[in-house]
């Protein structure tokens, strides 16, 4: 089984993610690191990312997904998937399924604005909020939560345990 934890920079993505992997027994993986440097030069200087910018790096996502096929560890991805056709790259076998992270703009950029060390900055949030196509196939669950209430929330409903398989999809 594998996991995508998706959303607009600053909701939680990695944090809820990685916990979810200890939570269940499952492997975390960040998207972030696995952007070209370009990418992340752009999006260090405040410019938004384009579709093309993005497809060699979903494209490697994606590769490293179906390497995870049939692992016996569920598998849970920290990335934005901000569009239906970026999840759609993603959507490598019906084992992957979306969890999206939602908040509002306002709560999600105070995050942003408290956080450092992070190559995206708060004035790309405008941006990715404009570029988002929320899900429809996906667990949506507030950001608003505590951490470990969103895990709980994810756990609860997509019935997950440690090498549990997916036995309902929201």
């Amino acid at each position: 089984m594998i996991l995508v934890v998706m959303g607009v920079s600053g909701c939680g993505k990695s944090t809820v993610a990685e916990a979810l992997a200890a939570r269940i027994g499952g492997e975390f993986l960040d998207a972030d690191p696995f952007h070209p440097a370009a990418n992340v030069e752009k999006m260090s200087r405040g410019i938004p990312l384009t579709d093309e910018d993005r497809a060699g790096w979903l494209a490697i996502l994606a590769g490293l997904l179906r390497e995870r096929l049939g692992s016996p560890r569920p598998v849970v991805l920290a990335c934005s998937a901000l569009r239906e056709a970026y999840r759609a790259v993603l959507r490598v076998d019906r084992q992957v399924h979306f969890v999206y992270l939602k908040g509002s703009f306002e709560l999600i950029s105070e995050r942003i604005k408290a956080r450092t060390g992070h190559f995206m900055k708060a004035g790309l949030l405008e941006s990715q909020f404009a570029t988002l196509e929320e899900p429809w196939d996906a667990l949506t669950v507030d950001v608003a939560l505590p951490v470990d209430q969103i895990v709980d929330r994810i756990v609860e409903a997509l019935a997950l345990s440690p090498n549990s398989t997916l036995r309902s999809v929201p």
